[in-house]
């Protein structure tokens, strides 16, 4: 096995997700460190699996794309990441983080496929008169917009 480089999650978060895999039975394998450290240096970039794969066999040349894909999903069973549906065929993956109620809302551009994070969730308000008219307990939604982004606009 290569030395995959192991120096990017800061030493609370790793020793969180130590414990979250141990209590499930599972070790923090350099390949699997290897994979979320990709994901958490491409925050906000929804990379596939196969774009994670050729992003850390860089630094783990061992690495095969099943492992990558078995890890993501690993990953995503115990809440790090979600995967997020954009309507491409594609499943991209995001980081999950503690203070979040809810996942992003996301802009993506139907000409160029550019996906924007929405800032904040502004939905809290339309929740609320969901859950009173209906009786009905929200745990999570998902928003997407599509459109034009800014850069496609300026070329019509």
């Amino acid at each position: 096995m290569g030395d995959c480089n192991m120096n990017k999650m800061s030493s609370d978060e790793l020793e969180k997700l130590k414990n979250n895999l141990k209590d499930k039975g599972y070790k923090l394998t350099p390949q699997r460190r290897a994979v979320l450290d990709i994901i958490i240096g491409n925050e906000g970039k929804h990379l596939t699996a196969e774009e994670l794969y050729d992003l850390v066999k860089v630094e783990c040349p061992e690495i095969g794309l099943a492992t990558v894909y078995r890890t993501v999903q690993l990953l995503e069973e115990i809440g790090v990441i979600c995967t997020l549906d954009l309507n491409d065929g594609c499943n991209r993956y995001e980081l999950v983080h503690d203070n979040e109620n809810h996942q992003h809302h996301h802009l993506i551009c139907t000409n160029c496929g550019k996906v924007t994070e929405v800032e904040g969730d502004l939905l809290d308000a339309l929740e609320e008169k969901i859950e009173k008219h209906y009786n009905f307990l929200i745990k999570n939604h998902s928003v997407k917009f599509y459109g034009l982004c800014s850069e496609c606009r300026k070329k019509l």
